[in-house]
């Protein structure tokens, strides 16, 4: 049998062995040459790492941002944040940023009762814990605050440190006992030991700092950053470290949409922190 096979072997092959044998190999080189184009065309079609032609822009660059970002923000921030706003659409085009002033007590109440809204920027932490944890996407300490004596230019009532609005000649104006600006203020009084001559008490930082320019009051309690702000409006009065209340502000994230996140990593920059830090506010 083994003579016989090797004999068979050694037989030139003849025109249907030859067929036999040049066949197959003819098919699997066309077989490979099927399978390589269609790689090829599998890979020309596959996105590349970190998204395709289709998300990307010119040269492999990020996606162009787009919508609309509504942020609700404290108004102690106000004129912080309608420079981010202009800072950051310039940087986006495509991205609108609506932005709503208030009481952060009444922001929070907002959005729990449903308000659309991408960002809440709180004046104080304790501010927010009201607010249902299920809506909180993130949340990032960017900046603080503390309390000044706010007084006219002229300083009529001779208002020089926090005793002096115990006295019953001068009129003082507080933010609500609600809001953080108020809460902060009656912190501060019980530490100093001070009964203020209270006369009104405003819905916010802004409408009590309006009291004295105003002229509808001898002083009022607000934040550092709002006489600063006031540009010379008003005259600031230190109130000392160990009677003040330090205040820490978080942006809050309500939204997973592409133009949120940016625009939050946006006010947690090096850019957007030395912004809201050249309104007065500190360092987190």
């Amino acid at each position: 049998m083994i003579r016989s096979q090797a004999a068979r072997t050694s037989t030139p092959a003849g025109p249907r062995n030859l067929l036999r044998t040049v066949a197959p190999a003819a098919f699997a080189a066309v077989l490979a040459i099927s399978l390589a184009a269609c790689g090829s065309a599998s890979t020309d079609s596959t996105p590349a790492a970190g998204g395709g032609a289709s998300t990307q822009g010119s040269a492999g660059s990020p996606p162009a941002l787009s919508g609309t970002v509504t942020v609700l923000a404290a108004a102690s921030l106000t004129n912080s944040f309608d420079v981010i706003k202009t800072e950051f659409e310039a940087a986006n085009p495509g991205v609108t940023v609506e932005v709503s002033y208030g009481s952060t007590a009444t922001l929070v109440q907002q959005v729990n009762n449903g308000a659309p809204a991408n960002v809440l920027a709180s004046a104080g932490q304790s501010a927010i814990e009201p607010l249902q944890k299920n809506l909180v996407k993130g949340s990032s300490v960017f900046a603080t605050n503390v309390l000044e004596i706010a007084v006219p230019p002229a300083n009529p009532a001779d208002v020089t440190s926090i005793n002096d609005l115990g006295k019953p000649t001068v009129k003082v104006v507080l933010c609500a006992d609600t809001v953080p600006c108020g809460k902060a203020a009656a912190a501060t009084f019980t530490k100093a030991r001070v009964v203020p001559n209270v006369v009104s008490k405003e819905i916010d930082v802004k409408a009590t700092l309006a009291k004295v320019t105003l002229d509808e009051a001898d002083a009022a309690v607000v934040y550092h950053s709002d006489v600063v702000a006031a540009n010379g409006a008003v005259k600031g009065i230190e109130i000392p470290s160990q009677y003040n209340t330090t205040l820490r502000y978080p942006i809050v994230t309500l939204s997973d949409e592409a133009a949120t996140r940016a625009f939050v990593a946006f006010v947690l920059s090096s850019k957007g922190l030395m912004t809201v830090q050249s309104f007065g506010l500190g360092a987190p």
